[in-house]
Parts: structure tokens; sequence; C-alpha cells
């Protein structure tokens, strides 16, 4: 597994409420673990929500031992979402701060990702970007239900308000999916700052080139700030190797 990740406070906002936590070694009893979060709320309190929930996740997944996944990963979601929601409550300047979260672990060629909030993971797969993770926002609710167009005027104008986030409510429902893997797949995960900002065609044009991760990364942040930068942009990119997998 190779990965590389960067977060970038954008052209507009001084203050990068985007975090990233990743590693391709064991995390406890996971195989590797790759975290993103973007946080929300005044002043600090958006960045105090996402940088609180990777590291105290991170550490709960160091400690807590299972051979599922998805349990380590919805207990400890919600465990730590919990212990937000406290700090929220016990602090009048974080209160009303959240963060959206979307966590990936590889065993194998089995992906299991687990997401809150309109922060994403897509599979790049044969020149096309799928996207795995679904957006807890008010926009997809009403494209579910058929009452609005994807990418309609309404659409983009109201894309931005979420409907679930960690830190809001002392309990969450995490969203869990599982993919198989592939040989040649890539593992993308970004916050709304890159997803807002550049079309998928770009994106696939950008995870096509015969470059590293590192600079697919940097050209996925440099496009978005040059479209305008104006949200926090957070960005990791992984390659599963799963041919050199099932070669041993």
């Amino acid at each position: 597994m190779e990965a590389y990740a960067l977060t970038d406070a954008g052209r507009v906002r001084s203050l990068n409420q985007d975090y990233i936590y990743f590693s391709s070694d064991h995390v406890g009893s996971l195989d590797n673990l790759f975290l993103l979060a973007d946080g929300m709320g005044g002043h600090r309190a958006g960045d105090f929500a996402s940088r609180f929930m990777i590291e105290h996740l991170n550490s709960y997944v160091e400690r807590h031992k299972g051979n599922s996944p998805v349990r380590i990963l919805q207990e400890g979601i919600r465990q730590v979402n919990w212990d937000l929601y406290r700090k929220s409550v016990e602090n009048e300047a974080l209160s009303g701060m959240g963060t959206t979260l979307v966590a990936a672990t590889a065993e194998g060629d089995t992906l299991f990702v687990a997401n809150v909030g309109d922060s994403r993971l897509y599979l790049f797969r044969g020149g096309r970007l799928c996207q795995v993770t679904r957006d807890h926002s008010y926009v997809e609710e009403l494209v579910a239900l058929g009452q609005m167009e994807r990418n309609s005027r309404d659409y983009l104008e109201k894309k931005n308000i979420i409907t679930r986030a960690l830190g809001i409510m002392p309990d969450v429902e995490v969203d869990f999916f599982e993919k198989q893997l592939y040989p040649g797949d890539l593992i993308l995960m970004c916050s709304d700052g890159l997803s807002n900002m550049l079309m998928e065609e770009e994106m696939v044009d950008i995870l096509s080139q015969r470059d590293s991760l590192k600079k697919k990364v940097r050209r996925l942040v440099d496009r978005a700030n040059e479209e305008g930068g104006y949200d926090n942009i957070a960005v990791l990119l992984a390659d599963p190797r799963i041919s050199e997998v099932r070669s041993c």
C-alpha cells in the first residue's frame, strides 16, 4: 500500500479546518488506516472538531483489538462522536461545532469505508471515477426522492447544506460500504474543497497521468486553487497495489 495526502487552506479562508491521517502499516488490528475530516464551526471550533475526531479515532483503533474492521470503525466513531459532543456542551467556545468524516481500511482485496457528512471516497478504476460514499446533504436527499436534479441551479446553490455530521448530537448514524479492489485501482478521498471545485472529468484526467501519487495529489490541490480555492482542500490518494498482494 502506498499513499500520499495534502491539505491546503485555499485562497479565501485563513484557517484550515480539514485534517488528515493515514498509515499504510498496521494500526491496532487494522492492516492500514486512512482518515479525512472537514470541520465546521465558528472561530477555531471547526479546526478543533476535525483534529479531535481524527486523533482520537486513530487512538481508539490503536487500543482496541478485533477481527472486524467495520465493528472497530463503527464503535470508534460513535465513541469519539460522544466525546466530541460532550466537549461542545461543556465549552461555550466550541458550541455548535461538528465535522465530516470519511474513513477507510483495506484488508487484502477488500476495502471497508465509513462516512458521515459530505467528504467523499472514490475508486478510480479503468479510467473512470466512481463515488463510493453517499453525501449526507440536503440536495442529495432531494435527489434521492426525485425532487431535485443533480447539478441544477438549486442543487449548486444549496449543496453545502449537510444533514449529518459528527459532534452535533450524542449519537450518530454511520454509513458503511464494502468494495472489492482490483489491480490498478486507486483510492481517492477528499473534502468538498476539491469535489466542489473540479468536475469529475478533470479529476479523471489528472489521475490518469503517469505521475507519482504525490504529483497527482499536488496537481488536484493546485487545480482546486486555480478554480478559486473558495474552501479548504484535503486530498488523500492511495494505491492498494492489489496485483502485488495477489502475487504473494
